[in-house]
């Protein structure tokens, strides 16, 4: 079963998860297989859009927790293909919306947040779920919220793992348009009809401005050397064992702090 969907409308191009049945779960291959389409795209069409099969109740589920290294190997290092994901949505030349309906959940949280625009429907919901399953966040997935929203915010997403609902989403900024979800697409593809009215090479330089300003905070060698540490000390821990094995075994993980 093909993993995406894709189509192209004149200068709109649409990516649609279709792995429903593992709740459009970011696993390498669908990871592969975004980042290519989303290349090849870029050199034909203006926008590009994101989304979901209609009706879901989940838009995705994140990670593939299956595919997670074993403890004593950083998760979500830089080479990891949802890292390299995340960098191909940041710096590609056109804008790339979100057209989100039903549960955004973990990695898949942030892979929208990194897209430029979220356009959500009363079903949308995001929850950032490292916690629950005893994984440390790296920096540059925490930068990426940071940029999108405030520190206290930020601090109950990643510690309680509970979703912010489609209302509350669009009052924090999270979502641009919280639209019903039977006038969501024709919303969604007339935004990007008026992206596409405008110059593309303007807007490509614009958004890489965007870019690297907002990843213009410096950091001494000495904190970047001390947030890996603090990273290594939770991936080689016995949490980390713990939160992975209760995950796939499907049942609740004993978390003691080790």
């Amino acid at each position: 079963m093909e993993l995406l969907k894709t189509e192209i409308r004149e200068k709109i191009g649409i990516i649609t998860f279709n792995n429903y049945q593992k709740r459009n779960a970011l696993s390498h291959k669908l990871l592969e297989e975004l980042m290519e389409t989303i290349i090849a795209m870029e050199k034909k069409v203006r926008v590009i859009i994101i989304r979901a099969e209609k009706g879901v109740k989940v838009w995705s589920a994140g990670h593939d927790v299956s595919e997670l290294p074993q403890a004593g190997c950083d998760p979500l290092s830089y080479f990891n293909p949802l890292e390299t994901a995340l960098r191909t949505i940041e710096r590609s030349p056109v804008p790339v919306i979100a057209m989100v309906e039903g549960g955004v959940w973990g990695g898949a949280c942030e892979l929208a947040f990194t897209c430029d625009l979220i356009i959500g429907c009363e079903s949308a919901s995001f929850s950032i779920t490292p916690a629950k399953i005893g994984v440390p966040y790296n920096p540059t997935g925490i930068l990426h919220f940071v940029n999108m929203l405030g520190v206290n915010l930020i601090k109950e997403m990643f510690f309680t793992a509970e979703p912010i609902k489609a209302e509350r989403a669009l009052s924090l900024g999270i979502l641009n348009h919280l639209v019903k979800s039977d006038e969501m697409e024709s919303f969604t593809l007339k935004m990007a009809e008026r992206i596409c009215k405008n110059s593309p090479l303007s807007i490509s330089v614009i958004k890489e401005q965007l870019r690297i300003l907002g990843k213009a905070h410096p950091l001494s060698p000495d904190a970047f050397e001390r947030i890996q540490e603090l990273r290594r000390r939770v991936f080689e821990s016995r949490d980390y064992r713990e939160g992975i094995g209760a995950f796939l075994e499907k049942r609740p993980p004993v978390f003691n702090g080790d």
